[in-house]
């Protein structure tokens, strides 16, 4: 090929040119590229930015002034409960748009590209949930931030608040590989958001993340009590505020943990497969 034949670019001339291959991207690098791309679709889909600012803050404002007066006397008093049940459900209910955007890219053929590429293949699955956990880092910084501003006050300090926050963090990786197994058994991106709420609305709203267990009747007692999203807006609240959690600290990692062993293989079999 002559020299007229390349790109006037000169950095797209030295590669062509060169007669050493350049060395294949690394794992890592790999995936932080991916996960960089995962935060760049937000641009091009803003309803994933809606949810992460928008939505938190109408949550937080509607089931303060709404259920405050009524559930605690005063909506001040009321969000010192609720706060960390809302970061919890905020949080939750964003996980699915990690199938969503997988689904997305399987249609449109993304992922024949992938496996063209000279990298580590299961880094787009990495990399879309790296992305998605600095998502769903940034929704609960706003709602922490938003709570300060109405009144809450976690007697735990920023301590407190930064393990509650690490600990929904956690349980939100976890639950992003259930929707990547959804992502890739549905045909469009609208099945994972129409079977998302299936289960996300009953997980969600049968927990204590808005009203206390005790003031359930017993046969509710006994189903919402044993609710990995009571767990976890239990030990949020516990840690925020400065309470022993350890017992709930522990069924909320034991109940990660058994998702991503169980998630985690079956998601990346699917994948190796749809390759």
């Amino acid at each position: 090929m002559s020299d007229d034949a390349l790109p006037g670019d000169n950095r797209t001339h030295e590669v062509l040119a060169a007669r050493r291959r350049p060395r294949p991207a690394s794992a890592l690098s790999s995936v932080v590229t991916l996960a960089w791309r995962a935060l760049l679709k937000i641009k091009h889909v803003p309803f994933q930015l809606f949810d992460v600012t928008v939505t938190p803050i109408m949550f937080t404002l509607l089931f303060t002034y709404i259920f405050g007066g009524a559930l605690a006397g005063t909506p001040a008093e009321y969000i010192q409960y609720l706060l960390p049940g809302i970061l919890v459900q905020t949080i939750v209910f964003i996980t699915v748009y990690t199938g969503v955007g997988l689904c997305t890219d399987i249609r449109k053929g993304l992922y024949d590209r992938f496996r063209s590429l000279p990298m580590w293949q299961p880094s787009p699955l990495f990399g879309a949930l790296a992305g998605d956990v600095l998502r769903y880092s940034m929704a609960g910084a706003l709602i922490l931030v938003v709570g300060l501003i109405l009144g809450f006050r976690p007697a735990g300090g920023a301590l407190g608040l930064l393990m509650a926050l690490g600990l929904v963090l956690v349980f939100a990786f976890a639950l992003s590989w259930l929707w990547i197994i959804v992502g890739m058994l549905v045909r469009t991106p609208e099945s994972v958001m129409t079977t998302s709420f299936v289960f996300l609305m009953p997980l969600t709203f049968a927990s204590d993340i808005f009203v206390q267990l005790d003031t359930m009747p017993g046969w509710l007692q006994a189903v919402v009590g044993r609710n990995p999203v009571t767990w976890l807006s239990s030990a949020s609240r516990a840690l925020m505020h400065g309470q022993p959690a350890a017992g709930d600290v522990a069924w909320v990692l034991g109940a990660s943990a058994v998702i991503v062993l169980v998630a985690a293989p079956v998601a990346m079999r699917l994948y190796h497969r749809e390759r």
